[in-house]
This record gives structure tokens, sequence and C-alpha cells, in this order.
């Protein structure tokens, strides 16, 4: 059958969007109706059921145990601690409800997961060792407060870590050792400081920068030793130079945060990040052909509009999928999802599952549709058991139900048969999960949408030491201040999920000390913004080439080329198409 391309307009933000002739083919292939909300408000959605960062003090349901959780106690969730809820002590069909055809699915589904238990943090518990503060992990060593990041051994305090050693306060960093502070980086070993670089080796503040050593301060540089500000040395005069530099004073590397950052703004930026593609769009894209509008992804294949796709294992046939992944297929509209295929609408429906549709938190289950909380199960509906043909005849009957009767928002929104689960019914305060990373909101914007919104919960702590009184140097600071409460500089003014206190733990401190590092002055998820701010958003634009070098291949006048970059064009960044890039780099 021929498609042709349509132009919708979006149920929920009003604005036009596209659904071409291949998306029709990919609805079509897993028997669901076009979506009524456009990429980005699908996008929120799902980002608004992900909370990665923000943690609460709650009680698991069954053992009793003091936990903290990803679920807040307020959230009437009932949350177990990793090892009672991944233990084969509990059936989740204990929990069933029959399907009632005179209310909405939407409401009774979440009637149903607000019943049975929920994991207190998400990721494969067995595979940690001495990692108990961490989410959405598995192969963790000694690892504190990590999250979403896999493989990793002393690490700290990061975001899409994945095979590291010895590092702290880094997101999307990849088999590195030694590392501090960095945005997007792989395999590099003791840089500091530095964003979109690989194969480096004792680097500072650097930026776009492959397989150098030993510099500080640079741009675009490729196979350089000895640089500061691109500008080369000797290694005598590189080393003399470096003294000067003292980052173990705080305010010292605050005027050289501030001096590099202006220094970065002069050289060009390729359109996208990626390597090792064929035929993509989006950004931060790895190992990866025909896949559009998709960012943060690795090793996926025929899909769109996906986002922290994990490498290690292909995923394949995949639309509007968030998270995950590895050796999955034919995934719609999911999130947390992964060793699975033919999932639509789940929610951490993961390892060996199959054939589910509207199920959380289901493992190892397959042919299940409305689903909470089951393990191994098939053919149940709401976690009801049914016979095989029990089940085939009721599901044309609910979807047909869910189309008919379907669940309207505060918004006046209709989530009929093929929507993913509304906004306003997640577990999380929109400002508590990665919706409030990419898309920000205030308080009064998200009580606007009639979305939820998570107050900080009190604290029962005294801060001790204000940031401005700590140490300028890492030089004077002992045991002490390891019992101490420091405040967050931003003293949760920010719409950051500012913790306004925190403590250093020990391997922390021995961390600085080492590497010779001044005490943060942030809590770590202030930090955590501090570096997204080198991250690009989850958006396209169309834009061209800005270079204008007559030595360039386009010759006189303004390179031509055009392409969808997710660099904003009310931002300062000069943005070169792949050809022109390649010819400025050193």
């Amino acid at each position: 059958m021929e498609y042709k391309s349509e132009n919708r307009i979006c149920q929920n933000c009003k604005r036009d969007f596209v659904i071409e002739p291949d998306d029709f083919g990919f609805y079509e292939k897993i028997k669901v109706p076009p979506p009524t909300f456009c990429p980005e408000c699908r996008l929120i959605r799902r980002l608004a059921w992900r909370n990665e960062k923000s943690l609460y003090k709650n009680e698991c349901g069954k053992c009793k145990k003091q936990i903290i959780s990803v679920f807040s106690q307020d959230s009437g969730i009932n949350v177990y601690c990793r090892p009672c809820w991944w233990s084969d002590s509990w059936d989740g069909t204990e929990y069933r409800i029959d399907i009632d055809f005179s209310k909405d699915f939407f409401s009774q589904l979440n009637n149903l997961l607000h019943k049975a238990p929920a994991p207190s943090l998400f990721g494969l518990y067995t595979t940690l060792t001495n990692s108990e503060y961490t989410n959405m992990v598995s192969y963790l060593k000694n690892c504190y407060l990590l999250t979403h990041s896999d493989e990793d051994e002393n690490c700290m305090y990061g975001s899409c870590v994945v095979g590291c050693k010895d590092s702290v306060d880094n997101t999307m960093l990849d088999y590195s050792e030694l590392c501090y502070e960095n945005m997007d980086c792989q395999k590099c070993y003791q840089t500091l400081y530095s964003v979109d670089s690989a194969n480096c080796r004792n680097v500072y503040f650097c930026k776009n920068c492959v397989d150098c050593s030993d510099c500080f301060g640079c741009a675009n540089l490729r196979s350089q030793k000895y640089n500061i500000f691109n500008v080369q040395y000797s290694k005598e005069e590189y080393q003399e130079k470096i003294k000067e530099m003292v980052i173990n004073s705080y305010q010292k590397t605050k005027e050289l945060r501030e001096q590099v950052y202006e220094f970065w703004k002069r050289f060009p930026q390729k359109y996208m990040h990626e390597r090792h593609n064929s035929n993509v769009s989006g950004d931060y894209i790895y190992n990866s052909k025909n896949t559009h509008n998709s960012f943060i992804v690795a090793d996926i294949e025929d899909s769109k509009f996906c986002s922290y796709i994990t490498a290690g294992g292909k995923t394949a046939n995949a639309y509007d999928f968030t998270h995950f992944g590895v050796n999955s297929e034919l995934i719609y509209e999911s999130i947390l999802t992964g060793y699975t295929s033919n999932i639509k609408f789940g929610f951490f429906a993961t390892f060996d599952s199959s054939n589910l549709e509207y199920c959380l938190l289901c493992t190892g289950s397959k042919d299940c549709f409305g689903c909470v909380g089951l393990k191994k199960k098939q053919y149940c509906i709401l976690n009801k058991q049914y016979t095989r043909e029990e089940y085939e005849e009721l599901i044309p009957k609910i979807k047909k139900h869910m189309n008919g009767v379907p669940y309207v928002d505060k918004q006046g929104l209709e989530y009929k048969y093929g929507e993913f689960y509304p906004i306003e019914l997640s577990p999380f305060g929109y400002n508590a999960t990665t919706a409030q990373e990419f898309f920000p909101l205030t308080r009064e914007e998200v009580e606007k949408e009639s979305y939820n919104w998570k107050e900080p919960e009190d604290k029962n702590y005294k801060i001790d030491i204000e940031p401005e009184n700590l140490p300028n140097s890492i030089d004077v600071v002992d045991e002490e201040i390891l019992s101490k409460v420091i405040g967050c500089e931003h003293k949760g003014l920010c719409n950051e999920t500012c913790m306004t206190a925190f403590k250093i733990v020990p391997n922390e401190l021995q961390f600085y000390k080492r590497m010779n590092l001044p005490l943060p002055h942030l809590c770590s998820n202030c930090r955590h913004y501090q570096r997204n701010k080198f991250r690009n958003p989850m958006k396209l634009w169309h834009r061209s080439c800005m270079c204008d070098r007559k030595n360039h291949f386009h010759g006189e006048g303004k390179c031509e080329l055009e392409f969808e970059t997710s660099y904003a064009p009310d931002q300062p960044e000069i943005v070169y198409c792949e050809k022109c890039y390649q010819q400025e780099v050193y």
C-alpha cells in the first residue's frame, strides 16, 4: 500500500506536524493508529515519566526497611526495595482487577499502578557491588549517586557513564578513567572540564579535541600535544606555563572557566555530534543507520523519534522509544525498556518480554495487556490471568472500549487506544523528571498544564558551612569536612531540583586530593544541570552552513549546504556543515 504525507494538528500544543509515508508504514506494521500528539509533545510526555536523579526517603512495603526511592512517600506508589521486588516472594496477580467497561481504561490502569509493588530504584540490582545509591544502572562496583550508567567502578555523581573508572561528575562519558566534570567524552584519561572530546589524555578545558594530550583550553584540535589556547609550545614551555594555571584553587578555576568558554566561542561547531553512521538525523548518534529525529542513541537502525538508546546490542524498528533498548525490536511509545520485542506503550517492560501493551514494571512476560509488576506471566489483563482464547477475545473489545470511552485529562485532551500515559498520571513531579532537564517549566507553567509539581521535602539538617566559606584550595582540607553539611551556592532558588545542601563522602574527598581539585560549591543536582548546558536540546532546526571561508570547497561566497541541527538559530555557536568543519580542524 502506498502512503502519502499528511499534515496533522497536535492535540496538545496545536502546532502542525507531518506524518510521513514511512511513518504510516510503521504504524500499519505494528497495528496502532497514527499519533495525535506531535513528536516533541510525545517526547515530553515520555520524559515526564522518567525520574533519573530525584531520590526520596521511603519505606519498603514488604520488609519495612528504610530505603531510598525514585518514588516519594506522597506518590501513593507501593514501593518495595530492590531485593524484595526482584524476589519470588510475591505474585503480581494478587493485585488483579476485573476490567470495568463502564470506566475508562487509563483510570483503571492507574488504580492498578498504585496497588501492585514497584521497585524503589531501577536497574539490575544483582549486578551491583557496594553501589546502593544508584538508579537505572547495572554492573557497578563502588559507585555512588550514579544514574543511567553501566559497567563502572569507583565513579560518582554521573549520568550516562559507561565502562569508566575513578571518575566524578561526568555526563555522557564512555570508557574513560580519572575524569572530572566532562560532557560527551569517550576513551579519555585524566581529562577535566572538557566537552565533546575523544581519545585524549591529560587535557583540561578542551572542546572538540581528538587524539590530543597535554593540552589546556583548546578547541578543534586533532592529534596535538602541548597546546594552550591552541598555541603550540615545547614540552618544557608547556610544563612551565601549566604551573601558572593552579586548578586546585576554586577562584582561579572559576576565572579560567569563564576565559575558556569565551575562547571556545570563536571556533565553528559541526552541525551534529555523530560517528560511524549512515543516513541519520538528530544529535549524539553513534554506530547507527536509517535513524531520524533521534538523540543520544547508539547501535540503532530503522528507527525514528528515539532517545537515550544504549549501546551494546542492536535496537531496530523502534518509534518514539526512550531509554534502554539493546537487542530489542518493534518498540513503540515506550520508556525504560530493553531486551524485548513488540512492546507498545511500555514502562520498564524488560528482559525477555514480548507482545506487551500498556504494561508497566513487567519482566519476562509476554502477551499481556494493561498489567503492572508481573514476572514471567502470559495472557493477563490488569494482572488477571486468562486463557489464551479468553485473552484474544477480550483485547479487541478493550481497544474498542478505549476509543469509545477515552480518558479525558484536566486540559480536555482525549487519550484513546494508541496514546502513551497522560503526564498528569505520572507518579513523579514534572520538575523531578528528565522532562525538566530538556523542556524546563516553572511551577506556574506546570500547574497551568495541570501536571504534578514536587515540592522539596523538608530537610532536618543544619548547614555547617556556606559555600563562600569553603577553603579555596584542597591543600588545606582535611577529613573534618566529611562531617560537615555544605550549603549549595544556588540555595534552592534555581530551577534545577537543587538539594540546597550536600556532604562530601570519603571516596570523593580522596578523588579531589588525588586530582588536586577544589571542593565543589554546588550540590550534585545543580552540577549536573551546569554540565547539561553543554548538551544540545532534543530539537532540530533547519539551517544552512555559516562558513564563508574562501579557501574551502565552496570557493567564493558563503557555503550553501543545508542541514537539520540541534544548534538553535538564536545561539552564539558558529555552525558548519561537515565538509567545512573538517577543513577547520587542526
